[in-house]
C-alpha cells in the first residue's frame, strides 16, 4: 500500500466527522400546550380588560329593561343580569378592578417584602431576627377580617383593598427574598466581591439583586393569583368596590338569589375568575420546576 492510500481513507474518515457538527442542529423545543394555552388565555383577558372599554358603546352600568335576566345569546353573549346589565361588559370591567388589585398587591408586596428580606439574608444578626419577629407578627393576623375591618372604617376602594392585600404578602415574599440571600452570600462570587473590599450596597446591587430577582417574580405569580381570589372574597362578602360597580366576586354575589333560574349571572364571572387563577398558578408552577432544574 502506497503512502497516498494510506493518506485518502484517513482524509475520507475525517471528512464525514468534520461536517457532523455542521448536520447536527439542536431543535427547538415548541412550549408546552398547557403553556401556550394558559398564556393565550390570561392575554385575552388582559386586552379585553385594557381595549374593550374604549370602544363606543361599551357601558357595563347600563340596563336592558326590556331583557332582564336574558340568557347567552346574540347581543349578549354572557347574558344579562337582573337589572338587564351586559355580563360581558360587566365580566370585563370586573378583570380590570381584580387586576388592579393584584398589581397593587405585587408592587407592595415586591417592594416591601424584598426590601426586608435583602435585609435579614445581608445583615442577619440582630436585623434578622426582628424582621422575623414582625414578619411572623404579621402573618398571624387575620387577613380577611382586618381588611373587612378597615374598608368599613375607611371605606372600599381599589387603592385601600390592594395596599391592604399587599401588606399582608410581605411576610411571603421577605422570606422567599431572605432564603435566596442566605445562599448567595456563601457563594464564591460573593465572597470574592467582600475580600476585594467592595461596599455591601455595589454587592447587593450588582451580584445578590439579579439573582434574587428572576425568583421573586415568579413567586408574583402566586401573589397575584392571591390578590385576585382575596378581592373576589371581600366583594362577594360586601367589603369590595360598592355596587353597581363590577367586580367578579360582586358579580357572583348578585348572581347567587337567581341560581335556580339564571345561573349563567353567577357562572360567567366565576368561570372566568376560576380560568384565571388556574393560568397563573400554572405558569408560576411551570417557571418555578424550571428555575429549580437549572
Amino acid at each position: 500500500m502506497t503512502t497516498a492510500e494510506t493518506v485518502e481513507p484517513a482524509t475520507a474518515a475525517a471528512e464525514p466527522a468534520e461536517a457532523a457538527p455542521a448536520a447536527v442542529r439542536p431543535a427547538r423545543r415548541r412550549p408546552p400546550a398547557g403553556v401556550i394555552a394558559a398564556t393565550a388565555w390570561l392575554a385575552v383577558v388582559a386586552l379585553g380588560a385594557l381595549l374593550l372599554p374604549l370602544l363606543p358603546g361599551f357601558d357595563p352600568l347600563h340596563g336592558d329593561f326590556a331583557h332582564p335576566s336574558a340568557p347567552p345569546g346574540p347581543g349578549h353573549w354572557l347574558g344579562t343580569d337582573a337589572s338587564g346589565r351586559d355580563l360581558l361588559q360587566r365580566t370585563v370591567a370586573g378583570a380590570r378592578a381584580s387586576f388592579a388589585v393584584a398589581a397593587l398587591t405585587v408592587a407592595v408586596g415586591l417592594l416591601g417584602g424584598g426590601a426586608l428580606g435583602l435585609a435579614a439574608g445581608w445583615f442577619r444578626g440582630p436585623v434578622d431576627k426582628v424582621i422575623g419577629f414582625a414578619t411572623d407578627l404579621l402573618m398571624s393576623v387575620p387577613t380577611l377580617i382586618l381588611v373587612m375591618i378597615v374598608v368599613s372604617l375607611r371605606g372600599p376602594g381599589l387603592p385601600v383593598i390592594g395596599a391592604l392585600i399587599g401588606l399582608f404578602t410581605v411576610p411571603s415574599f421577605t422570606r422567599v427574598v431572605r432564603a435566596v440571600v442566605l445562599s448567595l452570600s456563601e457563594r464564591g462570587f460573593v465572597q470574592a466581591a467582600r475580600m476585594i473590599g467592595t461596599a455591601p450596597l455595589r454587592i447587593l446591587r450588582r451580584e445578590v439583586v439579579p439573582h434574587v430577582a428572576p425568583i421573586a417574580l415568579t413567586f408574583a405569580f402566586t401573589a397575584t393569583t392571591v390578590a385576585i381570589v382575596a378581592e373576589g372574597s371581600l366583594s362577594f362578602l360586601g367589603f369590595g368596590l360598592r355596587p353597581p360597580e363590577p367586580s367578579w366576586g360582586g358579580i357572583i354575589a348578585e348572581g347567587r338569589t337567581t341560581l335556580g333560574s339564571a345561573p349563567w349571572i353567577s357562572l360567567a364571572p366565576a368561570a372566568v375568575l376560576c380560568l384565571t387563577v388556574l393560568a397563573l398558578n400554572y405558569l408560576g408552577e411551570r417557571l418555578r420546576s424550571k428555575g429549580t432544574t437549572a
